[in-house]
């Protein structure tokens, strides 16, 4: 009886997020976030990336398309962009379509529909197979998109996919550089460090390499310690080129030793509930941030 009062559970909080997005976003908000979220007159970063969500980004089919992990391989290839495109090996529908003989002995395996749905195999040998399918069939059967009605997910064809395992030449996972475009403009970087621990580092840079006072690892960094990449400036020249439609996306890259990797485009950073922007000293970057979305509030209609 308990699964099924959960499957109907499921089906009920799934239609009411598909018919009232705008309620359930409230509610979410104020859950995770402790305050009313303000769409009449957004002002802070959070706010504006919900009334994008919830407008600009909503039905909209280039979002759509460049949010799902596999199809926006075909929107780089068309920004003139696909040299930075990581190899795939092969592409499902269902995990018990994969012919794991075939796969290299290092792979990501991913799906294309969310955040978080990722699995690292450095060696082959060393993977459950069966568990790994009844992971992957886990997140297969999810609508990821209700966790925080992330509308830019809810109609993503659900697909695996294999690709190319990208390593440091210590064998360690490369920095992820979280390109912060508004408008088609890059403004600053988010690096993502210690990506292999518990808790990964996330410090923010200007284009010049300069530290940004944004974030709660803000207190703890120190910039000498991070090395400036080569190509550095590359990547912003990537970031503009795929940013260009879009009022706000992150553009994610990886850099490793020179070479740039595409990983993907984000719409609604921490879908839109980032508690970690502010820290002690400096309490005002949500706003900060926020300034750089521009809106429209009286042009609702998808992009």
């Amino acid at each position: 009886m308990n699964k099924y009062l959960k499957i109907l559970k499921n089906k009920l909080f799934y239609h009411v997020c598909k018919l009232f997005p705008e309620f359930v976003t409230k509610l979410i908000y104020k859950e995770r976030l402790n305050k009313k979220l303000n769409l009449e007159k957004p002002v802070t970063f959070n706010e504006k990336l919900q009334w994008l969500k919830l407008n600009t980004y909503k039905d909209s089919k280039l979002v759509t398309k460049c949010a799902d992990k596999f199809s926006v391989r075909d929107y780089v290839k068309e920004r003139g962009c696909e040299e930075i495109l990581i190899p795939i090996y092969g592409d499902w529908n269902k995990a018990s379509d994969i012919d794991w003989g075939k796969l290299p002995s290092k792979f990501v395996i991913k799906c294309n529909h969310g955040a978080g749905y990722n699995i690292i195999c450095k060696n082959k040998n060393f993977i459950n197979t069966e568990d790994t399918i009844k992971k992957l069939n886990i997140w297969m059967e999810e609508d990821y998109w209700r966790k925080a009605v992330e509308l830019v997910y809810k109609d993503i064809p659900k697909k695996i996919i294999c690709e190319k395992f990208i390593e440091t030449s210590k064998g360690a996972l490369p920095y992820d550089y979280k390109i912060f475009c508004f408008n088609g403009q890059p403004e600053f970087v988010m690096i993502c460090t210690e990506r292999e621990s518990n808790k990964p580092k996330f410090y923010f840079v200007d284009k010049n390499w300069q530290l940004l006072p944004y974030g709660v690892d803000y207190l703890d960094a120190n910039i000498t310690k991070l090395e400036k990449p080569q190509n550095f400036e590359k990547l912003f020249y990537y970031a503009m080129k795929l940013a260009q439609p879009f009022p706000f996306v992150r553009v994610d890259l990886y850099l490793n030793d020179g070479v740039i990797n595409f990983g993907e485009l984000t719409f609604i950073h921490s879908a839109g509930m980032d508690k970690e922007l502010n820290n002690e000293k400096h309490k005002n970057i949500d706003k900060i941030i926020g300034d750089f979305v521009k809106l429209d509030l009286n042009n609702k209609q998808p992009i």
